[in-house]
């Protein structure tokens, strides 16, 4: 007998579907055809919003996934894994970004990538990589979670409604942020206190008292760790504590930490003796339009970034920063999945926080040391 003439209700609504929800399921519950709810899939823009929504509520609520390739999806044997990663390229990053270092000018995404990649090859496993906006996170969802064995999402890329709905299907690991769902595994780094021992070295080791703080307009959760950690210090060098960020800018780039830059030396009143921007970009952006406006740094002003990205050694003067390990992220997040999909009997879901490395180099008035390096001490992370 075929297993879909089994029918379970599934939506509370007494609606019988089959064990394992069908794009028929969907057409059926949503009312439209079959080729109606494919084209949300694969061309979400021909779909009129009201209807699309309507196929994703169903979708949702029975629990399906679109899949490039069910029975392997079933046994698990597809052979890859996958990573869920916004596009949040940098077009400033493509010229001029490494005097001839070609890793200069690869950011965040770029090194989570490459540790992925890596564990990925060790355990004969392939990466397939949705990393586009288009289409919004549904269809970030619908081209990878078909067709892979498990995959890995940034936080907040992806509704949290739509990854448990992924997750009753294959194993997910959730990257950055706070954790959100428990029986995610979830890795992130220790933004609070990276930021806060970087602020601290500011101001007790180089006593600046008026710093200001550049974050981002999204609320992402890792760069509100950091404003948090950046607060902490403050709070305990007795100075004033702000309610938020000096500015936030719309994107974490070059060009925009450039304009923030700019707004910054236009403010009436003292100028800041120290910016503190939430990752490498925007402060990379900000040494170029310092001196262009002849301001010199760290003598009339230090900068800051976070993240340690390649680039950060190669400007001049040398960022200070908080280097974290981007490149073990994405490998142990492989690991993970892989553990999962191989793994005889589920084990306890996992929360790790890894380490970070206050970088101390030029652009806050630390000299390089002999060889090139950069001073820093590694902050401990948890694991839980």
């Amino acid at each position: 007998m075929n297993a879909l003439s089994f029918g379970v209700d599934r939506t509370g609504d007494g609606a019988a579907v089959s064990d394992t929800p069908t794009v028929y399921d969907v057409a059926e519950q949503s009312g439209v055809s079959i080729a109606t709810v494919s084209r949300v899939y694969r061309s979400p823009d021909s779909v009129r919003p009201a209807t699309r929504e309507k196929v994703l509520a169903a979708a949702r609520a029975l629990g399906y996934v679109p899949s490039g390739s069910a029975r392997g999806l079933a046994s698990r044997t597809t052979g890859i894994i996958g990573l869920c990663f916004p596009d949040y390229a940098d077009p400033d990053a493509d010229s001029g970004a490494g005097e001839g270092d070609e890793e200069a000018g690869t950011l965040y995404s770029d090194q989570i990538i490459r540790g992925m990649e890596r564990a990925a090859r060790r355990h004969g496993y392939a990466l397939l990589i949705a990393a586009s906006l288009a289409g919004g996170p549904e269809s970030l969802v619908a081209k990878v979670a078909g067709r892979v064995d498990g995959f890995a999402v940034l936080a907040r890329t992806v509704p949290t409604e739509d990854l448990e709905v992924i997750s009753r299907r294959v194993p997910v690991v959730m990257l950055a942020g706070p954790r959100e769902i428990d029986h995610m595994d979830h890795i992130e780094v220790a933004n609070r206190d990276g930021e806060y021992q970087l602020t601290r070295h500011l101001l007790a080791d180089h006593g600046l008292r008026r710093l200001a703080f550049i974050g981002s307009a999204d609320e992402s959760p890792d760069v509100g760790a950091r404003f948090e950690g950046y607060r902490d210090a403050l709070r305990e060098a007795g100075l004033p504590v702000p309610e938020a960020p000096d500015l936030r800018a719309p994107l974490m780039t070059r060009a925009e930490g450039s304009r923030a830059t700019r707004a910054l030396l236009d403010r009436p009143g003292p100028r800041p003796e120290a910016l503190v921007f939430a990752n490498d970009q925007m402060a990379v952006g900000a040494l170029h339009t310092l001196e262009e406006a002849g301001v010199r740094v760290p003598e009339d002003v230090a900068v800051t970034g976070f993240d340690g990205i390649p680039l950060s050694r190669v400007v001049r003067p040398p960022l200070t920063t908080v280097r974290q390990p981007m490149r073990r992220m994405g490998e142990e997040a492989a690991e993970l999945l892989i553990q999962r999909v191989t793994e005889a009997q589920r084990t306890p879901p996992v929360s790790r926080v890894l380490p970070v490395e206050v970088t101390r180099r030029g652009s806050c008035g630390c000299g390089e040391p002999s060889g090139g390096g950069a001073s820093g001490a590694a902050l401990p992370g948890a694991e839980g």
